[in-house]
Parts: C-alpha cells; sequence; structure tokens
C-alpha cells in the first residue's frame, strides 16, 4: 500500500505542473490589469510602468511563470492586492470559517443519508422510499441561493429567529460558550441549506447503489443459506455498495476547504468561496491563482483517498 501511495504520489507532480500552466494562462489571458488596484486612480503613465515593472508583469509570459511557479514551490505565493498582506497569511483565516461550516454539514449529512438510503432501498416502492425520493429529488433541482433566499426571508426577516448574514454578531466582544453559541446560531441558516442539498444527492447515490447490489444472485444466496437480514444487508450488501459513496467522499473533501460560493455569498459567510468570488472582480491575479492551485491538489488528494478506500472496501481491488 506504501508502495502504490508513493508512486501515485509521483505521478501527481507532472500533472500539477499541467495544471499550475493552465491556471496560469487563464488567468494571465483575463480582461484587466491589477497594476491599478496598488495605483491612485489619477497615477500617471509613468508611475504605472513603474509598478508593473516592480510586479514583474513587464516580462514574458513564460519568466512570469517560471517566477511564479519557483516562489510558489518556496510558499511565497506574492502579496494580495486587495488586503495588502501576503496571500499566505490571508487565505488561512477564510478556510477555517469555510471549514468550521462545512466539516459540520458533511459528518451530518454522511451519517443520516447512509442509513436512509440503504432503508430506501430495501423498501423500495414503500411510502418511505417514495417520500425521500420526492425529497430528492426536489433537494437537488433547487437551486441553493434560492432556497437560501427563502429561509433568510421566513427565518431571519419575518420571524427573526436566527441572523441571516455574517459568521457572529457584529459589535459583541463576547468568548467562550457564548461565542461558541453566537456562532452556531450564524451557523444555522445556511447549515440547513447545505445539509438538504447534501443529503438529497447522497440518499439517492445510496439507494442507487445498494439497489444494484441487493439483486446480485450472492445476496440471493446468503438469504437462502439462512443469514439474518441485518448481516445480510449490512455485511455483504453495504461492503460492496460502498464503493460509489466512497467516490463522493473523495470530491467532498475539496468541499470542505473551497466552501459555497454562492451560499457563502448569499449569506455573507467569511469563507473561502467569497474571497474567490472577490480574486475574481477585482483582479487580484496572486491570490487567484493561489487559490485555485490550492483547490486542484485537493482534488487530485481526494482521488488518491478515493482510490485507497476502494482497496479496502473491496479485496479484489490491488494496489500493490
Amino acid at each position: 500500500m506504501l508502495r502504490y501511495i508513493g508512486r501515485r504520489l509521483l505521478q501527481l507532480i507532472p500533472v500539477i505542473i499541467l495544471i499550475s500552466i493552465l491556471i496560469f494562462t487563464i488567468v494571465k489571458a483575463t480582461p484587466g490589469d491589477p497594476v491599478g488596484s496598488n495605483l491612485d486612480p489619477r497615477a500617471t503613465a509613468e508611475q504605472r510602468q513603474a509598478e508593473r515593472a516592480r510586479l514583474g508583469l513587464d516580462k514574458p509570459i513564460p519568466v512570469q511563470y517560471w517566477n511564479w511557479i519557483t516562489r510558489s514551490v518556496q510558499g511565497d505565493f506574492g502579496d494580495s492586492y486587495i488586503y495588502k498582506r501576503p496571500v499566505i497569511e490571508v487565505i488561512p483565516d477564510f478556510i477555517k470559517n469555510s471549514m468550521i461550516l462545512n466539516i459540520f454539514v458533511y459528518i451530518f449529512a454522511f451519517l443520516v443519508s447512509i442509513p436512509i438510503g440503504i432503508i430506501t432501498a430495501v423498501r423500495q416502492y414503500s411510502k418511505t422510499d417514495n417520500f425521500f425520493s420526492a425529497f430528492s429529488i426536489i433537494g437537488i433541482s433547487m437551486p441553493t441561493f434560492f432556497f437560501g433566499l427563502l429561509l433568510i426571508y421566513f427565518f431571519g426577516v419575518k420571524n427573526q429567529w436566527f441572523p441571516i448574514s455574517g459568521m457572529e454578531t457584529v459589535g459583541k466582544n463576547i468568548e467562550g460558550l457564548a461565542h461558541v453559541k453566537d456562532v452556531l446560531n450564524h451557523i444555522a441558516l445556511p447549515g440547513i441549506v447545505l445539509i438538504i442539498a447534501n443529503l438529497a444527492s447522497l440518499v439517492r447515490y445510496t439507494r442507487t447503489s445498494m439497489l444494484e447490489v441487493i439483486n446480485q444472485d450472492y445476496i440471493r444466496t446468503a438469504r437462502s443459506k439462512g443469514l439474518e437480514e441485518k448481516v445480510v444487508i449490512y455485511k455483504h450488501a453495504f461492503r460492496n455498495a460502498l464503493i460509489p459513496i466512497i467516490t463522493i467522499v473523495g470530491f467532498t473533501i475539496p468541499s470542505l476547504f473551497s466552501g459555497a460560493v454562492m451560499l457563502e455569498t448569499v449569506f455573507n459567510w467569511p469563507g473561502i468561496g467569497r474571497v474567490l468570488v472577490d480574486a475574481v472582480n477585482l483582479r487580484d491575479y496572486n491570490l487567484l491563482m493561489a487559490l485555485n492551485m490550492f483547490f486542484a491538489i485537493l482534488t487530485l488528494l481526494g482521488n488518491l483517498l478515493a482510490d485507497i478506500g476502494y482497496a479496502l472496501v473491496d479485496p479484489r481491488i490491488r494496489v500493490d
């Protein structure tokens, strides 16, 4: 297993290099100029040219890429034009805020959706199955920003049960359990939106995967031998149905850090998704490239963890 992981990590190096070239090329091809972000609008042409030279934007594109990638490998992603600080200092705080929101949501969604998916598969076409099938269709088809706006109106504006924006109450200097309670109140509405959206898709994936397995010949054989239904479902069927679910887990890992761009914008949540939108709108190229590389590497690592998970749940898959 260790040899397999080492080999896969080595294979990721050329992929990461190609991704970095692609990201750098696309960002440089976008219209706009970051020079204006650092200068007074009344700056002269000479001042703008001097600023371009300071940022290294007057050099050829291949030279700019080489300078950027060599600095990035050393942990220097340049300065953010928006926050006037090194990018490496800007990103961690916002990633932490996104993780606070997403980790709770995904843990809850997986713990609830997998048992529901198993029950709906075992009781196919029952009232329970029909209810959660309708729930999944509605949850998948409803845009998160629209659902978020509905919750803001009914629970935030009309009834004022929960705060509608931010991560904590502005102006309150509270600590300890009071601060935790305040943050949980702010998590409530965006958390509900994310939980519903994730439950809808995970229940459907689990149900479909279980239905494919419980109709196999070896499941009927296990039942004919007199095994208890719980043993047949949870020991034999569920283990083989885990492979598609593991795939989803692999794709979920980047989401824990990347945040939900649209949802964070609607609820004004200070997460990394909003930072990415601001970086695009304000031409903060250093921050934009660093974030995209971070998300790309997380996606590759998520795929690697999914492959390792396949081998753990299915001994027929060899990783040597």
